[in-house]
């Protein structure tokens, strides 16, 4: 069946607990995808398991030197890293991402063109949108959240993402603090792409696939994809990394800030936003807070 775009239009409260159920075993346990999806989905995470090759760390030298025990001691566990930083969230945010007077023109062209007025920047200031936590992280700023978490260049990160503004220039700084980062095409060979290639909706599936087998799995803003995941790995009782974006935005722009006060803030400000179950309050999706509504009750 071919589903296509909708919003949730049905209540979600008030309604027999077996219609709930219902809903969670259709969303959760029923829908699956296509093969040709799920059979590139296990590939990759089949050599997301295995030891990685040394020369997958993007040419960084101090891999090369690395032992064969520091390469088994990575295999079996990766984690996912939703990179939702395309041109259209960076001109849909309204904010400023330090590119100068050209990036700021460029955004404002294709916010004009894209939203048609839609988003306006001058009901927020830059500071007041990061201090709401309306603003994507960066490439840059992701890195420095996973380091202060304790995440290290050891650490094998898948990354799912569409385009990143800025292309692969922008995620040098977050390639050089984690060395084993990889996606799809670094993966699997054109041929094995070739069924998903350029179809976005399909290469989204994908990676949707991927970080529903992660260990562990993190987004760098709110969106479709988040929520979804967020839900969906709830109910199966994986761990999820919320960042703290009001917080995050408030510190990025704190900079007299040293790394050990920035390392307590984060690490402060995301005990509880590390796998703990957030229980569904009145009007949230049951597809996003699965708890307590799916969930078997002692």
């Amino acid at each position: 069946a071919a589903i296509s775009p909708f919003s949730h239009r049905l209540t979600f409260n008030n309604l027999p607990s077996d219609i709930q159920r219902l809903r969670c075993k259709v969303n959760f346990e029923a829908l699956t995808f296509v093969p040709h999806v799920k059979e590139l989905g296990e590939t990759i995470v089949d050599r997301l398991r295995q030891p990685p090759s040394i020369n997958q760390a993007n040419g960084n030298d101090y891999m090369m030197e690395e032992t064969d025990k520091f390469i088994k001691q990575q295999t079996g566990k990766f984690v996912v890293l939703h990179l939702r930083f395309d041109k259209d969230m960076a001109a849909h945010s309204a904010c400023d991402f330090g590119g100068g007077k050209a990036e700021k023109l460029a955004l404002a062209k294709y916010r004009q063109v894209i939203w048609q007025g839609r988003v306006l920047k001058a009901q927020f200031t830059d500071e007041e949108l990061r201090n709401q936590g309306r603003c994507p992280l960066t490439p840059e700023e992701i890195g420095l959240l996973l380091a202060a978490l304790g995440f290290n260049n050891k650490t094998r990160l898948y990354l799912a993402s569409h385009k990143v503004y800025g292309g692969e220039a922008r995620i040098a700084s977050l390639s050089k603090l984690f060395p084993l980062i990889v996606d799809k095409k670094s993966l699997v060979s054109a041929e094995e792409l070739a069924k998903v290639k350029g179809k976005a909706s399909l290469l989204a599936a994908v990676d949707y696939y991927v970080s529903m087998h992660s260990d562990i799995f993190i987004s760098a803003s709110p969106g479709n994809m988040h929520n979804a995941l967020v839900g969906h790995r709830a109910y199966m009782n994986l761990k999820t990394i919320r960042p703290n974006m009001g917080l995050l935005g408030q510190l990025f722009q704190n900079k007299s800030i040293g790394w050990p006060e920035f390392q307590r803030a984060v690490l402060d400000g995301h005990r509880n936003r590390q796998g703990q179950i957030r229980l569904r309050k009145e009007k949230q999706s049951i597809y996003t807070y699965p708890a307590p509504d799916c969930m078997c009750k002692a």
